[in-house]
Protein backbone atom coordinates (compact mmCIF):
# COMPACT_ATOMS: atom_id res chain seq x y z
CA UNK A 1 0.00 0.00 0.00
CA UNK A 2 0.88 3.24 -1.24
CA UNK A 3 0.51 6.74 -1.31
CA UNK A 4 1.47 8.34 -4.62
CA UNK A 5 0.79 11.85 -5.78
CA UNK A 6 -1.77 12.08 -2.91
CA UNK A 7 -3.77 8.94 -4.60
CA UNK A 8 -3.83 5.62 -2.77
CA UNK A 9 -2.66 2.60 -4.15
CA UNK A 10 -4.01 -0.85 -2.59
CA UNK A 11 -3.75 -4.37 -4.24
CA UNK A 12 -6.62 -5.71 -1.43
CA UNK A 13 -8.66 -3.88 1.15
CA UNK A 14 -9.70 -6.60 3.90
CA UNK A 15 -9.46 -4.90 7.40
CA UNK A 16 -8.99 -1.55 8.51
CA UNK A 17 -5.16 -2.66 10.65
CA UNK A 18 -3.42 -2.69 7.62
CA UNK A 19 -3.88 0.87 6.72
CA UNK A 20 -1.86 3.90 7.85
CA UNK A 21 -3.56 6.90 9.43
CA UNK A 22 -2.17 8.62 6.14
CA UNK A 23 -4.26 6.31 3.66
CA UNK A 24 -7.17 6.40 5.59
CA UNK A 25 -7.28 10.42 5.70
CA UNK A 26 -6.35 9.65 1.80
CA UNK A 27 -9.47 7.44 1.11
CA UNK A 28 -11.65 10.23 2.99
CA UNK A 29 -10.29 12.81 0.98
CA UNK A 30 -10.71 11.22 -2.14
CA UNK A 31 -14.48 9.78 -1.17
CA UNK A 32 -15.28 14.13 -0.47
CA UNK A 33 -13.72 14.91 -4.11
CA UNK A 34 -15.79 12.30 -5.74
CA UNK A 35 -18.71 13.43 -3.80
CA UNK A 36 -18.32 17.14 -4.43
CA UNK A 37 -17.68 15.83 -8.55
CA UNK A 38 -14.28 17.10 -7.87
CA UNK A 39 -12.60 14.17 -9.88
CA UNK A 40 -12.52 13.12 -13.90
CA UNK A 41 -12.54 9.36 -14.06
CA UNK A 42 -10.31 7.86 -16.79
CA UNK A 43 -9.18 4.39 -17.37
CA UNK A 44 -6.73 3.17 -19.31
CA UNK A 45 -9.05 -0.29 -19.88
CA UNK A 46 -12.21 -1.64 -19.37
CA UNK A 47 -12.09 -2.77 -15.10
CA UNK A 48 -14.40 -5.60 -14.26
CA UNK A 49 -15.85 -6.25 -10.50
CA UNK A 50 -18.09 -8.92 -9.68
CA UNK A 51 -19.73 -8.78 -6.09
CA UNK A 52 -20.22 -11.90 -4.27
CA UNK A 53 -22.39 -11.64 -1.26
CA UNK A 54 -23.01 -14.35 0.73
CA UNK A 55 -25.14 -12.96 3.54
CA UNK A 56 -27.82 -10.45 3.11
CA UNK A 57 -27.10 -6.86 2.51
CA UNK A 58 -29.04 -3.81 0.76
CA UNK A 59 -26.80 -0.73 1.97
CA UNK A 60 -23.28 -2.39 1.01
CA UNK A 61 -23.96 -4.48 -1.86
CA UNK A 62 -25.96 -1.96 -4.03
CA UNK A 63 -23.67 1.11 -2.84
CA UNK A 64 -20.61 -0.87 -4.56
CA UNK A 65 -22.67 -1.31 -7.36
CA UNK A 66 -23.61 2.13 -7.28
CA UNK A 67 -20.21 2.92 -6.98
CA UNK A 68 -18.62 0.43 -10.05
CA UNK A 69 -21.11 2.04 -12.42
CA UNK A 70 -19.80 5.40 -11.17
CA UNK A 71 -16.64 4.25 -11.81
CA UNK A 72 -17.49 3.23 -15.42
CA UNK A 73 -16.25 -0.29 -14.43
CA UNK A 74 -17.84 -3.78 -15.95
CA UNK A 75 -19.95 -5.56 -13.89
CA UNK A 76 -19.77 -9.72 -13.49
CA UNK A 77 -22.97 -10.85 -11.96
CA UNK A 78 -23.00 -13.44 -9.01
CA UNK A 79 -26.15 -14.76 -7.45
CA UNK A 80 -25.13 -17.67 -4.79
CA UNK A 81 -28.30 -19.08 -4.71
CA UNK A 82 -27.86 -19.72 -8.07
CA UNK A 83 -24.40 -20.41 -8.42
CA UNK A 84 -22.13 -23.68 -7.87
CA UNK A 85 -21.58 -23.01 -4.26
CA UNK A 86 -24.94 -25.46 -4.25
CA UNK A 87 -22.79 -28.00 -6.07
CA UNK A 88 -20.23 -27.92 -2.89
CA UNK A 89 -18.00 -25.21 -4.77
CA UNK A 90 -15.52 -23.78 -2.12
CA UNK A 91 -15.34 -19.73 -1.93
CA UNK A 92 -11.30 -20.74 -2.80
CA UNK A 93 -12.67 -22.12 -6.36
CA UNK A 94 -15.24 -19.82 -6.83
CA UNK A 95 -12.55 -16.86 -6.78
CA UNK A 96 -10.16 -19.13 -8.46
CA UNK A 97 -12.41 -19.23 -11.32
CA UNK A 98 -13.39 -15.34 -11.21
CA UNK A 99 -9.74 -14.38 -11.57
CA UNK A 100 -9.21 -17.21 -13.60
CA UNK A 101 -11.95 -15.06 -16.12
CA UNK A 102 -10.49 -11.71 -15.41
CA UNK A 103 -12.19 -10.27 -13.00
CA UNK A 104 -10.02 -7.06 -11.71
CA UNK A 105 -11.60 -7.02 -7.99
CA UNK A 106 -14.41 -9.09 -6.12
CA UNK A 107 -15.88 -8.00 -3.42
CA UNK A 108 -17.02 -10.62 -0.82
CA UNK A 109 -19.39 -10.49 2.06
CA UNK A 110 -19.19 -14.20 3.76
CA UNK A 111 -19.95 -15.35 7.15
CA UNK A 112 -16.71 -16.79 7.50
CA UNK A 113 -14.47 -14.62 9.66
CA UNK A 114 -10.97 -13.99 8.07
CA UNK A 115 -12.84 -15.86 5.10
CA UNK A 116 -10.19 -14.02 2.86
CA UNK A 117 -6.85 -14.87 4.06
CA UNK A 118 -6.34 -17.96 2.00
CA UNK A 119 -7.51 -15.37 -1.09
CA UNK A 120 -4.72 -13.15 -0.70
CA UNK A 121 -1.89 -15.75 -0.12
CA UNK A 122 -2.89 -17.36 -2.94
CA UNK A 123 0.29 -17.43 -5.45
CA UNK A 124 -2.56 -18.30 -8.56
CA UNK A 125 -5.50 -15.75 -7.94
CA UNK A 126 -4.47 -12.48 -9.23
CA UNK A 127 -7.93 -10.89 -8.62
CA UNK A 128 -7.79 -8.44 -5.98
CA UNK A 129 -10.35 -9.05 -2.70
CA UNK A 130 -12.47 -6.05 -0.87
CA UNK A 131 -13.69 -6.81 1.98
CA UNK A 132 -17.68 -6.37 2.49
CA UNK A 133 -17.74 -7.96 5.68
CA UNK A 134 -16.86 -11.25 7.46
CA UNK A 135 -19.35 -12.21 9.92
CA UNK A 136 -18.25 -11.25 13.12
CA UNK A 137 -14.88 -9.61 11.40
CA UNK A 138 -14.20 -6.72 9.97
CA UNK A 139 -16.10 -4.15 8.10
CA UNK A 140 -13.56 -1.87 6.63
CA UNK A 141 -15.70 0.28 3.92
CA UNK A 142 -18.49 0.80 6.50
CA UNK A 143 -15.71 2.02 8.82
CA UNK A 144 -14.47 4.29 5.84
CA UNK A 145 -17.93 5.45 4.86
CA UNK A 146 -18.32 6.18 8.89
CA UNK A 147 -15.01 8.09 9.08
CA UNK A 148 -15.64 10.21 6.04
CA UNK A 149 -19.37 11.19 7.85
CA UNK A 150 -17.14 12.46 10.80
CA UNK A 151 -14.77 14.39 9.33
CA UNK A 152 -17.46 16.12 6.71
CA UNK A 153 -18.79 17.02 10.20
CA UNK A 154 -15.76 17.84 12.62
CA UNK A 155 -12.87 18.11 9.91
CA UNK A 156 -10.62 16.14 12.76
CA UNK A 157 -10.68 12.75 14.86
CA UNK A 158 -8.39 14.00 17.66
CA UNK A 159 -10.06 14.85 20.34
CA UNK A 160 -13.19 14.01 19.96
CA UNK A 161 -15.39 11.49 22.36
CA UNK A 162 -17.23 8.75 20.85
CA UNK A 163 -19.84 6.34 21.75
CA UNK A 164 -19.81 3.12 20.35
CA UNK A 165 -23.69 1.52 21.72
CA UNK A 166 -25.06 -1.51 21.82
CA UNK A 167 -24.40 -5.35 20.20
CA UNK A 168 -20.53 -4.64 20.11
CA UNK A 169 -19.73 -8.23 20.40
CA UNK A 170 -21.53 -9.61 17.00
CA UNK A 171 -20.58 -6.06 15.17
CA UNK A 172 -18.23 -6.15 12.62
CA UNK A 173 -18.80 -2.42 12.30
CA UNK A 174 -17.62 -1.61 16.11
CA UNK A 175 -14.57 -3.50 15.95
CA UNK A 176 -13.10 -1.88 12.75
CA UNK A 177 -14.55 1.59 14.37
CA UNK A 178 -13.22 0.54 17.49
CA UNK A 179 -9.18 0.19 16.22
CA UNK A 180 -9.21 3.54 13.99
CA UNK A 181 -11.01 5.59 15.86
CA UNK A 182 -8.31 4.98 18.65
CA UNK A 183 -5.52 5.25 16.35
CA UNK A 184 -6.67 8.90 15.29
CA UNK A 185 -6.89 9.94 18.46
CA UNK A 186 -10.62 9.64 19.73
CA UNK A 187 -11.97 9.15 22.97
CA UNK A 188 -14.13 5.80 23.17
CA UNK A 189 -17.09 4.70 24.91
CA UNK A 190 -18.91 1.17 24.60
CA UNK A 191 -22.50 1.60 26.00
CA UNK A 192 -24.93 -1.54 25.92
CA UNK A 193 -25.49 -4.76 27.75
CA UNK A 194 -22.47 -5.97 29.60
CA UNK A 195 -23.29 -9.75 28.11
CA UNK A 196 -22.53 -8.03 24.69
CA UNK A 197 -19.22 -6.41 25.56
CA UNK A 198 -15.76 -8.28 25.94
CA UNK A 199 -12.91 -7.90 28.22
CA UNK A 200 -10.74 -7.44 25.24
CA UNK A 201 -12.57 -3.96 23.91
CA UNK A 202 -11.00 -2.23 27.08
CA UNK A 203 -7.57 -1.71 24.97
CA UNK A 204 -9.91 0.90 23.19
CA UNK A 205 -12.40 2.43 25.38
CA UNK A 206 -14.31 1.58 28.64
CA UNK A 207 -17.63 0.26 29.09
CA UNK A 208 -20.08 2.92 30.49
CA UNK A 209 -23.86 3.64 31.49
CA UNK A 210 -25.02 5.96 28.22
CA UNK A 211 -26.65 8.26 30.68
CA UNK A 212 -23.03 9.24 32.13
CA UNK A 213 -21.34 10.50 29.05
CA UNK A 214 -24.68 11.30 26.42
CA UNK A 215 -24.04 14.99 27.18
CA UNK A 216 -20.18 15.01 26.41
CA UNK A 217 -20.81 13.37 23.22
CA UNK A 218 -19.63 14.86 19.96
CA UNK A 219 -20.46 11.50 18.59
CA UNK A 220 -23.32 8.41 18.76
CA UNK A 221 -22.88 5.64 16.84
CA UNK A 222 -25.47 2.63 17.28
CA UNK A 223 -25.30 -0.37 16.77
CA UNK A 224 -27.89 -2.45 14.92
CA UNK A 225 -29.09 -5.58 17.20
CA UNK A 226 -28.31 -8.73 15.52
CA UNK A 227 -31.06 -11.28 16.03
CA UNK A 228 -29.48 -13.13 14.12
CA UNK A 229 -25.85 -13.98 15.06
CA UNK A 230 -27.43 -14.76 19.05
CA UNK A 231 -27.74 -18.17 19.81
CA UNK A 232 -31.40 -17.84 20.72
CA UNK A 233 -30.91 -18.21 24.32
CA UNK A 234 -31.34 -14.48 24.99
CA UNK A 235 -34.33 -13.08 26.39
CA UNK A 236 -35.07 -10.04 24.49
CA UNK A 237 -38.03 -7.06 24.79
CA UNK A 238 -37.63 -4.74 22.19
CA UNK A 239 -39.29 -2.14 25.15
CA UNK A 240 -36.73 -2.84 27.47
CA UNK A 241 -33.83 -2.81 25.04
CA UNK A 242 -34.92 0.93 24.09
CA UNK A 243 -35.51 2.01 27.57
CA UNK A 244 -32.21 1.47 28.92
CA UNK A 245 -30.06 1.27 25.96
CA UNK A 246 -31.66 2.99 23.39
CA UNK A 247 -31.79 6.63 22.10
CA UNK A 248 -34.86 7.96 23.28
CA UNK A 249 -36.21 11.27 22.74
CA UNK A 250 -35.08 12.33 25.95
CA UNK A 251 -31.52 11.02 25.67
CA UNK A 252 -31.46 12.74 21.97
CA UNK A 253 -32.41 15.78 24.15
CA UNK A 254 -29.36 15.79 26.43
CA UNK A 255 -27.02 15.31 23.57
CA UNK A 256 -24.84 18.50 22.78
CA UNK A 257 -26.43 21.10 19.69
CA UNK A 258 -23.47 19.98 17.47
CA UNK A 259 -23.51 16.26 18.05
CA UNK A 260 -24.65 13.91 15.97
CA UNK A 261 -25.97 10.35 15.85
CA UNK A 262 -24.96 7.36 13.54
CA UNK A 263 -26.22 3.83 12.47
CA UNK A 264 -24.90 1.83 9.73
CA UNK A 265 -28.70 0.31 9.39
CA UNK A 266 -30.83 -1.34 8.47
CA UNK A 267 -31.92 0.08 11.66
CA UNK A 268 -34.45 -1.59 14.09
CA UNK A 269 -36.90 1.29 14.86
CA UNK A 270 -38.12 1.94 18.55
CA UNK A 271 -35.26 -0.71 19.40
CA UNK A 272 -31.99 0.70 19.76
CA UNK A 273 -33.55 4.04 18.17
CA UNK A 274 -36.91 6.03 18.60
CA UNK A 275 -38.80 5.91 14.96
CA UNK A 276 -38.70 9.51 14.64
CA UNK A 277 -35.60 10.35 15.65
CA UNK A 278 -34.16 8.28 12.37
CA UNK A 279 -34.36 11.29 10.03
CA UNK A 280 -33.72 13.90 13.20
CA UNK A 281 -31.54 17.10 12.53
CA UNK A 282 -29.08 15.36 14.69
CA UNK A 283 -29.09 12.31 12.54
CA UNK A 284 -26.05 11.49 9.73
CA UNK A 285 -27.81 7.91 9.00
CA UNK A 286 -28.89 9.32 5.63
CA UNK A 287 -25.87 10.90 5.05
CA UNK A 288 -24.17 7.70 5.34
CA UNK A 289 -25.51 5.97 2.87
CA UNK A 290 -24.96 8.41 0.55
CA UNK A 291 -21.02 8.97 1.72
CA UNK A 292 -21.47 4.75 1.00
CA UNK A 293 -20.95 5.28 -2.51
CA UNK A 294 -18.27 7.93 -2.71
CA UNK A 295 -15.92 6.48 -0.21
CA UNK A 296 -16.22 2.99 -2.10
CA UNK A 297 -15.23 4.84 -5.00
CA UNK A 298 -12.34 5.93 -3.49
CA UNK A 299 -11.79 2.11 -2.03
CA UNK A 300 -12.34 0.72 -6.10
CA UNK A 301 -10.16 3.57 -7.39
CA UNK A 302 -7.60 2.73 -5.04
CA UNK A 303 -7.61 -0.97 -5.39
CA UNK A 304 -7.32 0.15 -9.39
CA UNK A 305 -4.26 2.25 -9.24
CA UNK A 306 -2.81 -0.46 -7.21
CA UNK A 307 -3.68 -2.62 -10.90
CA UNK A 308 -2.06 0.33 -13.10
Amino acid sequence: MTITNGKVSLKHLVTMETLSNEEVLGLIKRGIQFKNGEVEIIHDRTYYASNLFFEDSTRTHKSFEMAELRLGMGMIDFDARTSSVNKGETLYDTILTMSALGVDICVIRHSEVDYYKQLIDSPTIQTSIVNGGDGSGQHPSQSLLDLMTIYQEFGQFEGLKIAIAGDINHSRVAKSNMQILKRLGATIYFTGPSQWYSDEFDIYGQHVDLDDVIDELDVLMLLRVQHERHDGHDSFSKEDYNRQFGLTEARYQHLKEEAIVMHPAPVNRDVEIDDHLVEAPKSRIVSQMTNGVFVRMAILEAVLNGKA
